[in-house]
């Protein structure tokens, strides 16, 4: 009876050391749900894991503790799901990670290097979190993490798009990083790709075709970034993307901004027969001049008028026709204007044909120029108003009437003839 009862008491007793460990009892610095296997040990100040986590863990919240290395101290947790270790002094992810991750949250640790065995078989990870570290350089592997659908490199040192990123990934968050270069090739994968956060980085341009895949894309970020507006060489691609992408752009680059590369149109001539129409109406004028017949000189008895065409005053180019008038037109700031004439007209006084009356005197031609306005001169605030006037009442008034030679001899006939009865009556 005694052996009996001490052997009861020893099963007893190893069944209270045993238990802890063998049917998962919670530690007593974390709290635990699900059959104790999601435990949360975050906020407790720990340096090392808590004893009493049992191995098939399926999530770990070891988060806001003063944890410096965690190498090869998860491995046993062959079940474990989700892991954060966000808010450490962690220098790297942990080595020797179990293979059955789906999340991994490193967030704002020391991490300055994401080494490509930090992932290299992560075959089932989903959710990569490792912002706010001073990640300079992260190395992933080509054909690893083929699961990945998040990743977040976000508020790091990163100066350049990391390359080989998974091409199943959906989401990428590289903003507040020193980002300033896409490699060729960079995102050509990634085909599946709905998300891409850029803003706040360095970019002042984006590599020719570097958009041109991500066929899936919904959302970009591209604001807070210093943009080389007037490179006429590398800006204007992601401004034409930007135009004709479906998906909605936040912080498009340069919308405050003109586009001189865009706005600049070919020069236009400054000719005023360039346009097809002067250039026909030109043509019809020359063969209307060539057509026109010369003027005649007038010649009179009393007078004879040369009249003599001097070149326009104004300097006009290429004077052309427009429909609605025929008379030459000027290029100026205001707009085509009419040209004014200057005819110079010589006088030639009538003494000339009454030499055998009168003695010659000399030659008493008289040139007289007069500034006849054809229509409005180019200088027409200049002219005096009294001008035209004054020109069209001289024109106006009649010229005196001059005696025809052969009245004369019959005048001096007469008289001869009345001296010749009067001498007779004297007689």
């Amino acid at each position: 009876m005694e052996y009996q009862i001490l052997n009861t008491s020893t099963c007893l007793l190893v069944l209270l050391v045993f238990i802890p460990t063998g049917l998962g009892i919670c530690p007593s610095s974390c709290k635990c749900s699900g059959n104790d296997r999601n435990v949360d040990c975050s906020g407790r100040n720990l340096t090392v894991l808590p004893q009493g986590l049992q191995d098939n863990l399926t999530y770990l919240n070891l988060s806001f503790n003063q944890f410096v290395d965690l190498d090869h101290q998860l491995t046993r947790f062959t079940n474990l799901r989700t892991l954060d270790i966000s808010n450490n002094w962690l220098k790297n992810v942990p080595a020797h990670l179990p293979k059955s991750l789906w999340e991994l949250y490193a967030t704002n640790n020391n991490i300055k290097v994401l080494q490509k065995l930090d992932t290299a078989y992560q075959w089932n990870l989903r959710v990569l979190d490792v912002s706010r570290n001073m990640v300079e350089r992260a190395v992933l592997i080509n054909n690893t993490l083929s699961s990945l659908k998040f990743l977040n490199l976000s508020s790091n040192k990163l100066w350049t798009v990391p390359t080989n990123m998974p091409h199943n990934i959906e989401t990428v968050d590289l903003s507040n990083n020193f980002l300033s270069q896409i490699l060729p090739g960079t995102l050509v994968r990634l085909q599946h790709l709905t998300s891409l956060y850029l803003h706040n980085n360095k970019f002042s341009y984006i590599p020719d075709k570097a958009f041109d895949q991500l066929s899936q894309l919904q959302v970009i970020t591209l604001y807070n970034n210093p943009w080389s507006c007037s490179d006429n060489q590398n800006i204007p691609y992601v401004l034409q993307w930007v135009q004709g992408t479906a998906a909605r752009v936040v912080g498009a680059p340069c919308a405050d901004q003109p586009w001189p590369w865009a706005s600049a149109a070919p020069a236009q001539p400054t000719a005023l027969d360039s346009s097809p129409m002067i250039k026909g109406t030109k043509a019809a004028d020359r063969e209307a001049s060539a057509a026109a017949p010369e003027p005649t000189k007038v010649t009179k008895t009393h007078k004879q008028f040369k009249a003599k065409e001097v070149p326009p005053l104004a300097t006009q180019s290429h004077p052309a026709l427009f429909p609605g008038t025929d008379r030459p037109l000027l290029r100026s700031p205001d707009g085509p204007q009419e040209a004014a004439a200057t005819r110079t007209i010589l006088v030639q006084d009538s003494a000339e044909g009454n030499a055998s009356l009168a003695p010659a005197t000399g030659s008493s031609t008289t040139p007289m120029t007069l500034s006849i306005t054809s229509g409005m001169p180019t200088n027409y605030s200049k002219v005096p108003q009294s001008t035209t006037a004054t020109l069209r009442k001289e024109e106006a008034t009649p010229s005196a009437r001059v005696p025809s030679r052969a009245s004369r001899w019959q005048m001096g006939l007469l008289c001869l003839a009345l001296l010749h009865a009067v001498a007779v009556a004297m007689d």
